[in-house]
C-alpha cells in the first residue's frame, strides 16, 4: 500500500452560512491524502496503474467551485466522489480550511479535518 498526498491546494471560493460570504468569497486550503496499492506502478511506471493526482485535484477544484453553507458539506462531496470515481483508494484523509475567517477575532484559518475509509 501506498499514500499520495496533495497539500495547501489553494481556491477562492463562497462557502459560508452569511450572505457576504456568498457575495465576497473567500480564500481556501485544501489537503488531500488516498491510500492505495502502488506496487503495480512502482513497477510498470504507468500512470494507468496508479492514482492520477490531476484526477484528485480536479475533484477538489470542482467540488469547491460550489457554494456549501459548511466546509463539512463540501469535504463530503470530495471525499464522496473520490471513492466514486477512485476504486482503488481504500482511504481518503481531507483537511479543508477557510483562511483569515469573519469570526471576529484575528484568526489565520479555521479547519475541518475527516477521514473516511472505503465501506
Amino acid at each position: 500500500m501506498g499514500i499520495i498526498k496533495l497539500k495547501n491546494i489553494r481556491t477562492f471560493s463562497y462557502h459560508g452560512c452569511l450572505v457576504e460570504e456568498s457575495k465576497i468569497g473567500s480564500d481556501y486550503t485544501v489537503d488531500l491524502e488516498i491510500k492505495t496499492d502502488l506496487r503495480k506502478s512502482m513497477i510498470t511506471d504507468e500512470l494507468a496503474d496508479t492514482v492520477d493526482y490531476v484526477h484528485l485535484n480536479r475533484i477538489v477544484m470542482e467540488e469547491m467551485a460550489i457554494r456549501s453553507k459548511l466546509l463539512e458539506h463540501v469535504a463530503h462531496r470530495i471525499v464522496k466522489r473520490t471513492f466514486d470515481e477512485l476504486p482503488q483508494v481504500s482511504r481518503v484523509l481531507l483537511s479543508v480550511s477557510k483562511v483569515n475567517p469573519p469570526i471576529g477575532g484575528d484568526v489565520e484559518a479555521v479547519t475541518i479535518q475527516i477521514e473516511e475509509f472505503r465501506a
